[in-house]
């Protein structure tokens, strides 16, 4: 039965939690909305139905209907990260080919790979990001065949039997080292067949604005197949975001450029390695950039300018960015990136973040980006349940996640990875595993 309940700064019940439960209040917090703005004190945080009804600072005198009440003990809690540009769900053992399905070489189709049938929600990889924080991705393969990647999909990580928040969400191409590559061996190849197909789309698409029936005829053969050219179709009438990995300066101006000729795209660049060196060109045409927040040496020729100022520097010229989920190789090393920018912002010359617009960076942003501006990332009136609750600033190398609420629903935190680290924590070393134990 529910009741009614008066919540003071002063005296806040604490009571156990079933993790079906949907609605309940965390309060006692030290509470980060997630939209750029600085952590509260004596925040707290209302779900009810599976979403915030409420987040902010605690009134005196509030009352709401609830079953169950959290105290946080002064604990930071969050909106649940969104990881965006992942493989997650998409593989198990990389090494393993059986069990890795992030590229597809030797496949006929490229644009036209669609990932969502093939995300796995009791991933491993999952069920450890789930535990890192992480609640929603953005999920693709990658290009290997071609320098179309295929289309991602968003997913969520509660555990269900479909993931799938929204299947065929974006095309990502590749238009950088890579791109040139696989084109052919330049980059000159690369914006050639990116033209090509995208004009084959545009034929398909005709002058009524939907797909035709019959056969197109194009005059100059382009090695993209009829799928391929129909999963274009959206990218060229602007219903689906292109996601442009892209690098060098030089690069990024001609991706911009593509603009004058397809201006119905709808793009996101993807890298931006020397994005700084053109910040006011992507500002300008309105541009988000999903970077790596870690680069800071010079890999390879397309990123000679790499800086860890680079996201700073972005920002300040008026560019919407956020932090790539594959800074430092794995989602799980977002919250670490985003701290390295906080760091950044105390070092003469440098060019950092706050705290607030770090974190907007791993969260709301990355969630506007992928369509869910207000929905996801955030803790606000309306947004779905996603709230994490740490053991310390989550911003913080080391701290970690001790609740995590996906929809408004408790989430296990168990994996392989944490069952290992249970089973041979205590182990005596003079004993042998357990798995010799017959």
């Amino acid at each position: 039965m529910k009741r009614l309940l008066t919540l003071a700064a002063s005296a806040i019940a604490l009571t156990a939690a079933p993790a079906s439960a949907q609605d309940f209040v965390i309060a006692n917090a030290t509470l980060a909305l997630g939209d750029g703005s600085e952590p509260i004190e004596d925040g707290v945080v209302i779900v009810e139905d599976g979403r915030v009804s409420y987040a902010g600072a605690i009134v005196e005198g509030m009352a709401f209907e609830t079953d169950q009440v959290f105290d946080a003990g002064d604990a930071w809690v969050t909106p649940g990260l969104f990881a965006t540009v992942t493989t997650l769900g998409l593989w198990d053992v990389g090494a393993v080919s059986q069990s890795n399905d992030q590229r597809a070489g030797r496949s006929p189709f490229s644009a036209a790979l669609n990932a969502a049938p093939i995300v796995n929600p009791n991933s491993q990889h999952i069920l450890v990001h789930r535990a890192a924080g992480i609640t929603r991705a953005a999920t693709t393969t990658m290009p290997s065949g071609s320098i179309f990647a295929g289309q991602g999909a968003m997913i969520d990580l509660d555990g269900d039997a479909n993931p799938i928040m929204r299947e065929r969400a974006f095309q990502m191409v590749s238009l950088d080292e890579r791109g040139a590559r696989l084109s052919g061996g330049s980059r000159a190849a690369a914006h050639v067949l990116f033209r090509a197909a995208l004009r084959e789309a545009q034929a398909l698409v005709g002058a009524s604005g939907t797909p035709q029936t019959t056969e197109i005829v194009i005059d100059d053969e382009v090695m993209l197949g009829r799928f391929d050219a129909e999963a274009l179709i959206p990218v060229v009438t602007g219903a689906q975001p292109l996601y442009v990995a892209v690098e060098r300066a030089s690069d990024i101006r001609a991706v911009l450029a593509l603009k004058e000729d397809f201006p119905r795209l709808d793009m996101v660049l993807v890298g931006a390695g020397e994005g700084w060196l053109v910040a006011d060109d992507i500002a300008a045409a309105g541009v988000p950039v999903i970077a790596d927040a870690l680069d800071d040496l010079p890999e390879s020729f397309e990123v000679l300018a790499a800086t860890q100022s680079n996201i700073g520097r972005m920002m300040r010229a008026g560019v919407t960015v956020a932090i790539s989920a594959n800074s430092g190789t794995n989602p799980r090393n977002m919250p670490q990136a985003a701290g390295n920018l906080v760091a950044l912002g105390k070092i003469p010359g440098a060019a950092g973040l706050s705290w607030g617009q770090a974190f907007a960076a791993i969260s709301s942003v990355p969630a506007a980006i992928s369509g869910y501006e207000g929905e996801a990332g955030v803790l606000a009136a309306g947004a779905v349940g996603d709230v994490v609750m740490w053991d310390g600033d989550p911003l913080e190398v080391g701290s970690v996640p001790t609740r995590v609420f996906i929809g408004g629903v408790e989430q296990s935190l168990d994996s392989h990875q944490s069952r290992l680290r249970e089973r041979y924590r205590d182990l005596d070393e003079s004993e042998l595993p357990k798995a010799y134990d017959w």
